[in-house]
Parts: C-alpha cells; structure tokens; sequence
C-alpha cells in the first residue's frame, strides 16, 4: 500500500520575502554596472586631475620701434625731451612696447655690412648759446636681424679735428640692454636726441659745476657715433657759433 506525501505549501508572506530578495539583489547588480560605467575604479588620481595649461612665454625679441635714450648725471649731457614734452613717458611707452610686441624669430645677429649706422644731428650751425642735440639713426640693409641697441651699446663722441671734446660714456648713469628685431628695410632713430651742453667731458668732472667751453666763433667739430660695436659710416658736421 503506497502512502501519499502531500506537499506543505507556503504561506504567502514566504513568496513576498524572496520576491523582495530577488528585486533587491537585482537592484544591486545595476547599481554595480552603473557605477562600473561612471567611475570605474581603474581611474586614478592623475586622471582626475585637470591636465596642466602651460602659460604663454615671450619668445624671440620684441621688434624694434626706437632707441632708448641715454642718460646721463646731467653735467656730460641732458636729455632732450621728445615731440610731447616728457621723456621718461616716452621711454616708458617704448619699454612698454617692447614687452607687449614679443615675436618668434629665429633671426641671426646683425652684422656690420647688413647696417647702415648714422650720426644725426638736429642743425649743422648753432648760434651762441644754442646746444647740439644729437641721435643715431640705424637702417637694416639686409634681412631681418637681432641687435642690442640698449645704452649699453651706445656711444656718441664729438670732435675736433684730433681732439676728443666730448664722449657720452664719460658721465652716463644706469646703462642697460635692449635685444630687438630689425626688419628688413627697416629704419629706427634714438627715442629722444641727447643736448651737449658745449663743454669738455672726463670721467673726473662728472660732477663738476664749471668746465672748459668748447670754442666757438665758427669751430668746426664732428659727431662719430657707434651702436652695438657697430660704428657710423659717416659724421656729422656742425658749427658752434
């Protein structure tokens, strides 16, 4: 005689219980994926991390506009204000604009046969009282080229025949060092003339208060002029009155 087993059936509460517990751990399987897609635990801290912006840097030299002025302790020579009344505002402009105006270039240095090197002077006869004022003026003849035409590199020298009056490096105060850019073809003159006040100048009387005149009745002298080794291919001549 087979006896018959009935089956015990479960009480609804019992099929909630594992229908919550399949919900809950499909739930956690998406959730799994989820977070898998949107930060997988691969990346790290340097992936995170903004990728460094490297700033920008001047390069090359900044194109040449005009040449500074020299200074001087105020007894060799005095510089001479420009077109609007204020040199140092000119200077200033000028500096100004060679930090704002930096240039690639891969330019070679200037060399003397790529320069035309000139001594200016404002008149050629000045009358009694009447002080020389005096410039370089550069034109770049070949390709474009680099050139420290800083007061470093300046000298401006009068003479008489043989006789050395004046040189701008016997009195001059803060020199410093430009590098700039000289376009082909292009022309460049000293930001503010420089006077000569007429007088004898020597590393030993920068500061004096009297020093010897130069003569004057029609004297003759001359202008040489140099600019980063490179020395003027003329002179200017004027007369003192």
């Amino acid at each position: 005689m087979t006896e018959t087993v009935t089956r015990r059936r479960h009480s609804p509460a019992v099929y909630r219980r594992r229908r919550l517990v399949v919900l809950l751990g499909l739930l956690a399987v998406i959730a799994l994926v989820v977070w898998l897609v949107v930060a997988p635990p691969w990346r790290g801290s340097a992936a995170d991390s903004p990728a460094p912006v490297a700033s920008p840097t001047p390069t090359g030299d900044p194109v040449a506009t005009d040449l500074p002025a020299l200074e001087s302790d105020g007894s060799a020579a005095t510089p001479t204000p420009g077109p609007s009344g204020d040199r140092a505002a000119s200077d200033a402009e000028a500096a100004e604009t060679a930090d704002d105006v930096a240039v690639t270039s891969s330019a070679e240095p200037c060399v003397p046969g790529d320069l035309l090197v000139e001594a200016v002077t404002d008149k050629t006869e000045y009358a009694a009282g009447e002080n020389p004022q005096l410039s370089i003026r550069l034109t770049n003849n070949g390709d474009a080229c680099t050139l420290n035409v800083g007061t470093t590199g300046q000298v401006f020298t009068v003479m008489s025949g043989n006789d050395t009056w004046w040189k701008s490096t016997d009195c001059q105060a803060e020199p410093s060092d430009l590098m700039v850019l000289l376009e082909e073809g292009q022309v460049v003159t000293s930001a503010a003339p420089i006077t000569w006040d007429r007088t004898r100048s020597s590393v030993e009387t920068c500061g004096a208060t009297e020093r010897q005149a130069a003569p004057a009745g029609g004297a003759s002298y001359h202008l040489y002029v140099s600019i980063g080794g490179m020395n003027s291919t003329n002179t200017a001549q004027f007369l003192l009155q």
